[in-house]
C-alpha cells in the first residue's frame, strides 16, 4: 500500500531544511499548471511569455523559499511571485501585452461568472477570442485583479496579498474591469 503524498508544508520543510531539490521538484510539478494558467491569463494568452515567466517564478520561489512564512497557502505565494514577474516584465517592455488568441479553456468559466453563456463550440470559440481581446484592453491592475479573483478563485483578501495592494483597490479594479468587460462583451449578453 502506497503512503499518502506529502503535504506542501512537508515538502517545503524538506526543501528548506535538507536542501532537498526533489521535494521542491514535487512542489513545481504540483503547481506548475496553475501558475502557467494564471500567467497565460495575465499575458492575454501569450503562451511563450507565460512559460518564460512561469520558469522565472519557480526560480525565484526556490531562491526565496526560506522567506516563505506560510501565512498564506503556498499556491497564493506562488501567484504573488508570478504576478510580480509579469508586472516587472510589463514595466520592462513598456507596452501593453496583447498576445495571440489562445488560452487554456477557462475563459468560459470566467464568462459564466460575468453572466455570459456559450451554447455551442463555435460560439464558445468566438466568445473566447472576444474575451481575450477584452481582457487585453483592461489596465494591468484590472486584469490582474480579475485573473486572481475569477480565474484563480482567490478571495479579495487573498488577491490583495498576491497583488500587494489594499483590498479596496482590488475591489475597485474588479468593479471597473467587470464594467469594461460587460461593455466590450455586450453583444454576448443574453437577449431578454
Amino acid at each position: 500500500m502506497a503512503s499518502p503524498p506529502d503535504s506542501d508544508a512537508a515538502l517545503i520543510a524538506r526543501a528548506v531544511v535538507q536542501d532537498d531539490r526533489h521535494a521542491f521538484a514535487e512542489l513545481v510539478r504540483r503547481h506548475q499548471s496553475t501558475v502557467r494558467a494564471c500567467l497565460r491569463k495575465l499575458t492575454a494568452g501569450n503562451h511563450a511569455l507565460a512559460d518564460d515567466l512561469a520558469q522565472e517564478t519557480f526560480v525565484l520561489a526556490w531562491r526565496n523559499l526560506k522567506s516563505f512564512r506560510q501565512e498564506a497557502r503556498f499556491s497564493t505565494w506562488l501567484y504573488r511571485i508570478a504576478t510580480n514577474c509579469w508586472l516587472a516584465d510589463a514595466r520592462k517592455r513598456k507596452e501593453e501585452l496583447l498576445g495571440d488568441a489562445g488560452g487554456d479553456g477557462d475563459d468560459e468559466s470566467m464568462a459564466a461568472a460575468l453572466g455570459e453563456a456559450t451554447p455551442d463550440h463555435a460560439r464558445g470559440a468566438a466568445l473566447k477570442m472576444d474575451l481575450e481581446r477584452a481582457m487585453a484592453a483592461l489596465s494591468e491592475g484590472e486584469r490582474a485583479a480579475i485573473v486572481q479573483c475569477y480565474h484563480n478563485d482567490l478571495s479579495h483578501e487573498e488577491a490583495s496579498y498576491v497583488l500587494g495592494m489594499p483590498v479596496g483597490t482590488v475591489k475597485t479594479h474588479i468593479l471597473r474591469g467587470k464594467q469594461k468587460l460587460k461593455i466590450a462583451l455586450a453583444a454576448w449578453a443574453p437577449q431578454t
